[in-house]
């Protein structure tokens, strides 16, 4: 089942951290063609691959890989949403994941990557991305060429048919939802609140 007819272009955003690739290679493998140049490689913070593509983070400036896109899947930092062009439909899936966990998983990445700590507290970031998400869903609600809809990755642990029969429904209808569970890797799922 391929959902190649779709008149707009899939988006898969949230925080950083909060299941963006998992959704990513669900949605490739429930049929849906995605956008990546897999330029960043899978690591041990993602072994199943980042799905990143380039392209998104000069959109401002150059849109032009927007041509071809619809139907397919991209992912994109929330703030970059931002920067896309009005002249076309979006369906934004926002992966939504507990703030304790996304800061926990953010900083077990840092440190493994040798990153230096900046000092700055769960506290004081958790206020900072709850400001940030609050300024970013009230833009949303105002773009008639957004469609949105909250993924809660914690539910898609416990128990992902109903999360991804909501997924499918937004999403016209199209995909393997048994395919998409079957990504799910518990193992995975390592900063748990």
């Amino acid at each position: 089942m391929i959902a190649t007819t779709a008149e707009f272009l899939t988006i898969v955003s949230g925080l950083p951290r909060s299941g963006t690739s998992m959704m990513m290679k669900m949605l490739e493998t429930g049929g849906t063609p995605v956008m990546t140049d897999s330029i960043r490689t899978p690591d041990d913070d993602n072994p199943n691959g980042y799905y990143e593509f380039e392209a998104v983070k000069r959109t401002k400036e150059d849109p032009s890989w927007l041509q071809g896109s619809d139907g397919k899947a991209v992912k994109m930092v929330y703030r970059l949403l931002y920067d896309l062009p009005s002249d076309r439909a979006y369906r934004v899936l926002f992966m939504r994941r507990k703030l304790e966990e996304v800061l926990a998983s953010q900083r077990t990445m840092l440190q493994r990557n040798g990153a230096p700590s900046d000092n700055t507290g769960d506290e004081q970031m958790a206020q900072l991305f709850c400001a940030e998400l609050a300024a970013f869903y009230k833009w949303a609600a105002k773009q008639p060429c957004i469609h949105l809809l909250d993924v809660d990755y914690n539910r898609l642990q416990r128990d992902p048919y109903p999360e991804l029969e909501r997924v499918n429904e937004f999403l016209g209808g199209r995909l393997d939802i048994q395919a998409m569970a079957n990504v799910i890797d518990g193992s995975l799922y390592r900063n748990r609140k």
